[in-house]
């Protein structure tokens, strides 16, 4: 069962009792991530996650990860776009002493000058860590062209410089202001009493209050055609390949979901099928969706020799023109619908999953739905639904590429 309780101050707190379960996953979202930071403080959103971490009034950064071992749990954080989550993951009999854990980081963190300094270092050694990976830095480098200039083009990490320039002011500034309590979820999901997960947070969080006010600036999709090649010694090239898309709870995302499955999402998907089974061109080859709150983009990736980059580009560009003048046969969607409907049922085996499926129907829908109505959902979609979904993203012409690897003189 999924209880919510809203504090006097717009603190959202949720939770789902499964008592068989032995764990209990606690998150502290905030929903204001990369999206609404001001661009010369990018990254700021990222900093605060890891400074949360380096001591409070009570513990030291030791004593912090000392007793989360302690109770043989896991403690950790991520920041997106959109948000940014603290999150413990116990076993149900040591929840009160991980609750005490997260409120005690996420409200009294002291952010010392010197544990700054310190991890300024550390992000930016995290900064060059993601551009020693190809494919990590190749979708990286598409988010920031592809809503270039835009606040979703912000790279979550920030730049070199922009963490550089970082004053402890401005962190401890951001995190005052864009924390606010209409923002925070508290999501729980395991072996969990709602009243005594109530009992517990209600005194920690209902004096936080921010008079911030967002921008509400409105993403606009890209209106015309990109390529941005990057040149770099590599054995491969790496290719990704994207398009607008919807938004996050865009009515028709369930048609989205499956037609993204039935173009690269598994072993028997279209591209896998041409490009790697049939031809032997790539080892990885996908679909995926990026969905934002107003926003989104559906991107194929594929790493390739630069030998075969325009076969490979043909064959994707053949596969994404086929799905809006072709309606998929019936048994194919059918088998895409319970690929989809297989892996959402056995993600909710975990607590964490859970739990982070509570927290983004709090930020996206603003409210609970029940796992009936996402299969229901997929149920619902027809071919000629998935043939309309396609037409509308396929048939404008708008894309944006980026090639990462041996690229020079390259005809894409």
């Amino acid at each position: 069962m999924i209880t919510t309780t809203t504090l006097d101050n717009g603190v959202r707190i949720v939770s789902q009792n499964i008592p068989y379960m032995h764990t209990v996953s606690t998150g502290i979202w905030v929903a204001n991530g990369t999206r609404h930071e001001d661009p010369a403080d990018n990254g700021v959103a990222h900093f605060i996650e890891h400074m949360l971490f380096k001591g409070t009034e009570r513990r030291s950064a030791h004593q912090i990860t000392r007793e989360i071992d302690s109770m043989g749990g896991l403690l950790n954080a991520f920041t997106g776009h959109e948000y940014v989550c603290y999150y413990a993951k116990v076993l149900s009999k040591f929840l009160p002493r991980a609750l005490d854990l997260l409120a005690d980081i996420f409200l009294y963190s002291t952010f010392p000058s010197d544990e700054i300094e310190r991890e300024r270092n550390v992000i930016l050694q995290e900064i060059k860590m993601r551009d020693d990976s190809p494919e990590e830095c190749i979708h990286d480098h598409f988010q920031q062209n592809f809503w270039q200039g835009q606040s979703l083009g912000m790279p979550v990490l920030g730049t070199m410089e922009t963490i550089t320039a970082l004053t402890r002011d401005a962190i401890c500034a951001h995190k005052q202001s864009r924390y606010r309590p209409c923002d925070i979820i508290i999501a729980a999901a395991g072996n969990v009493d709602h009243q005594q997960l109530v009992a517990i947070l209600e005194p920690l969080f209902f004096r936080l209050a921010s008079s911030w006010v967002s921008d509400g600036v409105v993403i606009t999709p890209p209106q015309q055609s990109r390529v941005n090649a990057v040149e770099r010694e590599m054995e491969q090239t790496l290719l990704c390949l994207g398009v607008p898309s919807f938004h996050y709870n865009h009515p028709d995302r369930y048609a989205l979901f499956l037609m993204t499955t039935i173009l690269g999402g598994g072993m028997s998907s279209r591209l896998f099928q041409e490009i790697r089974e049939k031809r032997g061109l790539a080892y990885s080859v996908y679909s995926s969706i990026i969905a934002q709150s107003d926003a989104g983009a559906l991107v194929v990736y594929a790493g390739t020799e630069r030998a075969h980059c325009s076969e490979v580009m043909t064959i994707i560009r053949q596969e994404l023109s086929r799905l809006s003048s072709d309606e998929v046969p019936d048994d194919e969607l059918d088998a895409a619908r319970e690929q989809l409907k297989g892996n959402t049922l056995m993600s909710l085996e975990s607590s964490d999953n859970l739990m982070t499926r509570l927290a983004k129907n709090e930020i996206y829908f603003h409210k609970q739905t029940s796992i009936e109505d996402v299969i229901a959902g997929y149920d619902r979609v027809t071919v000629a639904d998935i043939f309309g979904v396609a037409r509308t993203l396929f048939r404008n012409g708008v894309t944006h590429l980026e090639a990462l690897g041996p690229v020079s003189d390259l005809c894409l």
